[in-house]
C-alpha cells in the first residue's frame, strides 16, 4: 500500500488536500493523471448505465430541502455510536474499535465477559464467529468497551465514555442568518436527488416501468476515523443508479443487477479471485436485501459497491413528508402504485483505488527489452488508463521529432496521448509502464523510409510495425 500511495503522489495521480498547510485529514486532490483516470472510470460507468433504452441520467443539486433528509431517515438514523477516551481524548467509532481488535484481543474480551467458556484452544474462525454473535447488542458491547478494551492510542483500560450517537451529515446554513430555520445539509448520498425527481424524470422521458435513473456526484460524510488512503474519506464521489420496478418483481431485478455490476468490474480487468460477495445479515432501515461487492485491498477485503433492494421506503416516505403523490400510473393494469427500488451504488474514489491496487505490479523482465530488470507497471484496462498512448521519437534529428509531433497533434483530437523525447528509449518505456499507458509508438529511421512506426504493448512488451495512417484505427479498436 505504501508503494501505491508513493507512486500516486510521485506520478501525479493523487495529492493530499492543501498539503502545504499540513493537509486536511480525509480529503484528497486528484492530480493530472488521477483526474484523467477518474474521469475515464466515471465515463465507463456512465456508458454502461445510460447507453441503453431504459435508464436516464440526472445531475441533482448538492444542497436539498432539509425535509429530504427527515424523509430519508438520515436525520434520525444516519448516526454512528462514538466513544471518547477520558485519558487522552481520542475519539472512536464503536464498530471500528471492535473490528480492529486482534483475534487474541477478541478472545480476551470473550473470556472477560463469559468466564469459563473460552479458556481452551479455539480456532480463529470460532473466536471470530462467537465474537460477532455474542457482541450483537448494545448492552454487551457497552460492557466490553468499559471492562475489557484498551484505548488504541494511550493503552488505558476502563477510560472510555458512554457511547453517544454522532450524526455523520455536514450541517451548514442557507442565507445570511445562522439559525435553525436556515439549516441545510451537504448530501451524504446522491440517491435522494434521484428519488425526489422520480416523477419529473418519468414524465419528461415517458419511461415505463422498469426503468432507472443514474447520477454521478459528490457526497459528504463527517467521518471521525478516515483511513486507508481513498477508502474512507469525508468528501467523495458516488455513481448511483436507482431502478424502479413493479412491486413483486424486485427479487428478479435484484439478481439481474447483481450479475450486471459484478461483470462490469471483471470486464474492466479485475480478477475474479480479488472480488467477492458479502451478504448483509443486519439490514439498513430501508432494505429488504443487500449485498456488497468487496475487493481484496492490500489491507484486506473492503466494500467497493453495494446492491440494495430498497422496497418502496424512499418514495413512500417522500410522499408522506411532502404531501405530493409519488405514484406511477400503470397503463396496462390501470392502477397507481409506489414502485419498489433496486439500487446500485459504487464509490468512484474507492473503485479508483481498487483499480489502482489491482493494476499495480512489480515484475522481473525476462528476455528481450530490459531483460533482468525489475519494472513497475500499472496493468490498467485501456479504457481506464490516463494516457492512451505515448509518441516517442527515437532521436531528435533527421525529421523524426517533426513526424512524432505531427502524430501527437493528430491523435490528440481523439485521445489523451503523451509526447516524450527525453532520455533513452528504454527509460521512456519504463516511465509509461509506471503510469499504465497501454501503447507506445516509436518513430525511428525506418519511419523515414516507409512511414511505419513501432508499436510496443505495455503488458506483453511485444513490438510490431504498423503504418502511421493506421495508428488511429489501432487505438480505436482497442480502447473505445
Amino acid at each position: 500500500m505504501e508503494k501505491i500511495v508513493s507512486l500516486a503522489k510521485r506520478r501525479g495521480f493523487v495529492f493530499q488536500s492543501s498539503e502545504i498547510y499540513g493537509g486536511l485529514n480525509g480529503c484528497w486532490d486528484y492530480g493530472p493523471l488521477g483526474v484523467e483516470m477518474l474521469n475515464n472510470l466515471k465515463q465507463a460507468w456512465w456508458r454502461s448505465m445510460t447507453f441503453r433504452d431504459n435508464i436516464e441520467g440526472i445531475d441533482a443539486a448538492i444542497l436539498m430541502h432539509p425535509k429530504t433528509w427527515e424523509a430519508s431517515g438520515h436525520v434520525a438514523n444516519f448516526t454512528d455510536p462514538m466513544v471518547d477516551c477520558k485519558q487522552c481524548k481520542a475519539r472512536y467509532r464503536v464498530d471500528v474499535l471492535l473490528d480492529e481488535l486482534t483475534i487474541k484481543k477478541k478472545k480476551d474480551v470473550l473470556r472477560d465477559l463469559f468466564p469459563g467458556e473460552f479458556e481452551g484452544q479455539q480456532k480463529d474462525e470460532t473466536i471470530e464467529a462467537e465474537f460477532a454473535q455474542r457482541l450483537n447488542n448494545d448492552e454487551i458491547i457497552a460492557q466490553a468497551i468499559q471492562k475489557s478494551i484498551s484505548c488504541p492510542n494511550c493503552g488505558n483500560k476502563g477510560t472510555f465514555t458512554e457511547a453517544r450517537q454522532f450524526n455523520l451529515m455536514f450541517k451548514t446554513y442557507v442565507g445570511p442568518v445562522e439559525d435553525a430555520g436556515a439549516v441545510v445539509y451537504l448530501r451524504p448520498e446522491t440517491a435522494q436527488g434521484i428519488f425526489v425527481n422520480f416523477l419529473n424524470v418519468q414524465s419528461a422521458s415517458r419511461q415505463k416501468l422498469p426503468f432507472g435513473i443514474a447520477q454521478i456526484g459528490k457526497a459528504f460524510r463527517n467521518e471521525i476515523n478516515t483511513k486507508n488512503f481513498l477508502f474512507r474519506t469525508r468528501e467523495f464521489e458516488q455513481m448511483e443508479m436507482q431502478y424502479f420496478v413493479k412491486p413483486g418483481e424486485e427479487d428478479k431485478w435484484f439478481d439481474y443487477w447483481r450479475a450486471e455490476r459484478m461483470n462490469w468490474f471483471l470486464e474492466l480487468g479485475m480478477k475474479q479471485e480479488n472480488l467477492q460477495w458479502h451478504k448483509h445479515e443486519k439490514l439498513a432501515h430501508y432494505a429488504k436485501a443487500a449485498f456488497d461487492i468487496e475487493f481484496k485491498f492490500p489491507f484486506g477485503w473492503g466494500e467497493i459497491e453495494g446492491i440494495h433492494s430498497r422496497t418502496d421506503f424512499d418514495l413512500g416516505n417522500h410522499e408522506k413528508f411532502s404531501g405530493k403523490a409519488m405514484r406511477y400510473y400503470d397503463e396496462q393494469t390501470k392502477e397507481k402504485y409506489v414502485p419498489f427500488v433496486i439500487e446500485t451504488s459504487v464509490g468512484a474514489s474507492r473503485s479508483f483505488m481498487a483499480f489502482l491496487c489491482a493494476a499495480y505490479d512489480e515484475e522481473m523482465v525476462e528476455g528481450g527489452e530490459g531483460a533482468g530488470e525489475m519494472r513497475t507497471v500499472l496493468h490498467l484496462h485501456p479504457k481506464l488508463a490516463p494516457m492512451k498512448a505515448a509518441i516517442l521519437p527515437l532521436v531528435n534529428r533527421d525529421g523524426m521529432d517533426e513526424i512524432a509531433q505531427k502524430m501527437t497533434k493528430d491523435l490528440q483530437k481523439h485521445f489523451r496521448v503523451f509526447y516524450d523525447d527525453s532520455g533513452a528509449i528504454g527509460r521512456r518505456y519504463r516511465r509509461q509502464d509506471e503510469v499504465g499507458t497501454p501503447y507506445c509508438f516509436t518513430v525511428d529511421s525506418q519511419t523515414l523510409e516507409d512511414q511505419t512506426v513501432t508499436v510496443r504493448e505495455r503488458d506483453s512488451m511485444k513490438q510490431e510495425r504498423i503504418s502511421i495512417e493506421k495508428v488511429k484505427g489501432y487505438l480505436l479498436e482497442r480502447i473505445i
